[in-house]
């Protein structure tokens, strides 16, 4: 009798079995090489089933040399493309193929294969497959207690926990005992194998060295080698439930929830209880009537039944909305909005009339506001975006309003300076915090609750100063400082030999500044100005160009920031800086500390200026004059 066993009786063990109870005892057993194939990319693959059929093959050695059984291996094994293409049937072709070759019982307990087989006319015999790594509970569940958001394992060190409230998580040891390779391989395995047969489980991704599985409440990320150097299990689960009246502004922000369909921002750092509030607001949209949706990956958040929870389709968000805006939401909320994309994908829904609530990660809840700007038309803000709520510590630390208003932005007094402004109120209170708009040809986001000490350093009135010192250096040849005085007035003390080249013919030049800057300047040279000359300045710069040292730039801070160095490419219509800061981010560009201008990072991670402007052309006389280029974040 021959028998030829596929790869799952292999794994299984149900060929040494059959022998072990005598009903084996004297066949042939034919080993397809296709089977060996597969255990082996199996066990290369850190996949315990693999080892434990190259397990079972070693009994069957055993066997055949106290002559129990016949064991030979036979046929090819299958291709780099076939074995891809395994769950496809390409593998159990070639071991029919040998079954029939081979006039052999096909011994199987996948049912797929057996009923082809049996479609095929080839004897089989069917086995009930072995539950492998089958567990009622979830394996690490020891670990956790009432006060346990997150565990944390790793192979050769001591399990660490977070614990506490929420805003008070403390980072602790919970086991002495360092955890081996072996506890973390049975542990990995028996994780991933629960959230396969269990109802209460699903895998939300599984790519080569990460398992990321949802159970119950909990998410688990399970990361091996190579993609780790080791490895680890990270569990997290939420430690509470929340009700929108659990927050304070709860009466307010229900109201706002109730008025109309709004974009707003849930914002806060990690740990903070972003997605808690989130769930909260879902539970309470939907007990308003509300059709609420959400959008995540992984699906976490701990909502009711009504609420359909909604993962990337085809691995990409924009196919999940273009699906949801068939099903309709009111509203749909966005876990976690983090790249361009997203952005692209919340502010799209949210100009189709859907209601869109998304989580931010922000240390600041003005932060959350910014990171739109570059990503979306600086104008489109407040349609898409009019509430941010900042999280801290599980509270509701600051709601904003946002709206947008033509007008004169705060600090500047020219009427023809009006433009739009979007406006950031505090909720609470009502009283504007911040304006963002375009100044300059720059998009500037502007506090407005500073330090009153006459807008010298704080506001518009620090971005006024440093545009200032732009202009006037675009001309001068010596050292430039600028001293404001007040909302709308400046001093420029400059070297005696610049003084006409600064003011210009019959005083166009500084008219021109202070008309595009809405502030009245007076010239001055540095012998007029208290202190003399040395206030602030060594006198000549590290580069020997005699435009000042360590003091020149930003009131002698150049020394203390000293920046990441760029190096500019000149294209045929723009200057491009490749700058190490995220879309929307603020920077300021120097050259040998010296101050140049102020911008704002477009995608790409890029700041473009276009060749032919006054900023172009004095970032290109720092280039040729081999000046070192740095950029700083802007304060």
């Amino acid at each position: 009798m021959n028998v030829v066993p596929d790869t799952s009786a292999v794994i299984d063990g149900r060929v040494s079995e059959r022998v072990e109870d005598g009903s084996y005892e004297g066949v042939t057993v034919v080993v397809p090489e296709a089977v060996v194939g597969e255990l082996e990319s199996q066990a290369n693959d850190g996949l315990e089933s693999g080892w434990d059929g190259l397990e079972e093959l070693k009994r069957l050695d055993e066997f055949r040399d106290d002559g129990t059984i016949d064991l030979r291996y036979v046929g090819d094994r299958p291709s780099g493309d076939q074995r891809s293409r395994a769950a496809e049937g390409d593998v159990d072709a070639l071991i029919r193929d040998i079954a029939a070759g081979n006039d052999a019982t096909l011994l199987s307990s996948d049912i797929v294969q057996v009923e082809v087989a049996r479609a095929k006319g080839i004897d089989v015999e069917y086995v009930e497959p072995v539950a492998r790594g089958v567990v009622d509970e979830l394996p690490i569940q020891e670990y956790f207690t009432d006060e346990t958001m997150s565990v944390h394992l790793k192979t050769g060190t001591k399990p660490k926990a977070k614990r506490g409230s929420l805003g008070e998580m403390r980072y602790v040891v919970i086991d002495e005992t360092e955890t081996s390779e072996e506890r973390m391989a049975e542990l990995a395995n028996s994780i991933v194998d629960l959230a396969r047969q269990s109802s209460d489980g699903f895998i939300e991704l599984s790519d080569d060295g990460m398992d990321i599985v949802q159970y119950r409440n909990y998410r688990i990320a399970v990361a091996r080698p190579p993609f780790a150097d080791g490895i680890e299990i990270t569990a997290v689960r939420p430690i509470a439930k929340t009700t929108l009246d659990d927050y304070e502004f709860a009466d307010e922000l229900r109201e706002r929830f109730l008025e109309r369909k709004r974009g707003v921002l849930i914002s806060g750092s990690p740990g903070a209880g972003k997605s808690t509030f989130a769930q909260a607001v879902a539970e309470f949209l939907n007990d308003n009537d509300y059709a609420v949706k959400t959008m995540e990956k992984p699906r976490d958040l701990q909502v009711g039944p009504e609420i359909t929870q909604y993962g990337a389709l085809g691995g990409k968000m924009e196919n999940t909305a273009d699906s949801l805006l068939l099903v309709r939401p009111d509203y749909t909320i966005y876990d976690e909005v983090r790249k361009t994309n997203d952005f692209e994908v919340f502010s799209d829904m949210r100009m189709a009339g859907v209601g869109m609530v998304g989580v931010v990660h922000a240390s600041r809840a003005i932060d959350a506001l910014q990171r739109l700007v570059g990503r979306v038309e600086l104008g489109m803000i407040p349609q898409i975006v009019d509430t941010v709520v900042y999280i801290e510590a599980g509270e509701v630390h600051t709601v904003y309003d946002v709206t947008t208003e033509v007008k004169v932005p705060a600090g500047l007094t020219a009427e023809d300076l009006a433009r739009p402004v979007i406006q950031v109120s505090n909720f609470e209170t009502g009283r504007p915090e911040f304006e963002i708009y375009t100044f300059n040809r720059q998009v500037v986001t502007v506090p407005l609750n500073g330090d009153d000490d006459g807008g010298a350093e704080t506001g518009v009135g620090r971005i006024a100063k440093q545009e200032i010192e732009r202009e006037v250096r675009s001309v001068a040849h010596g050292h430039v400082d600028v001293e404001l005085k007040g909302d709308d007035g400046a001093i420029v003390y400059v070297d005696e030999g610049d003084i006409g080249t600064v003011i210009g013919k019959g005083g166009g030049r500084i008219s021109d500044i202070e008309g595009r800057l809405g502030i009245e300047i007076d010239v001055r040279t540095h012998s007029e100005k208290p202190g003399g000359r040395g206030a602030g300045s060594s006198g000549g710069d590290p580069g020997g160009n005699g435009r000042g040292g360590a003091g020149s730039g930003r009131d002698g801070q150049v020394g203390e920031e000293r920046g990441s160095v760029v190096t500019p490419e000149i294209t045929s219509r723009h200057v491009v800086l490749d700058v190490d800061a995220g879309v929307g981010e603020t920077v300021e560009v120097r050259a040998n500390g010296e101050y140049l201008f102020t911008a704002t990072v477009g995608r790409g991670g890029e700041v473009q200026v276009s060749r032919g402007s006054a900023i172009a052309e004095e970032l290109e006389d720092a280039i040729d004059r081999k000046r070192t280029i740095t950029v700083v974040p802007a304060r």
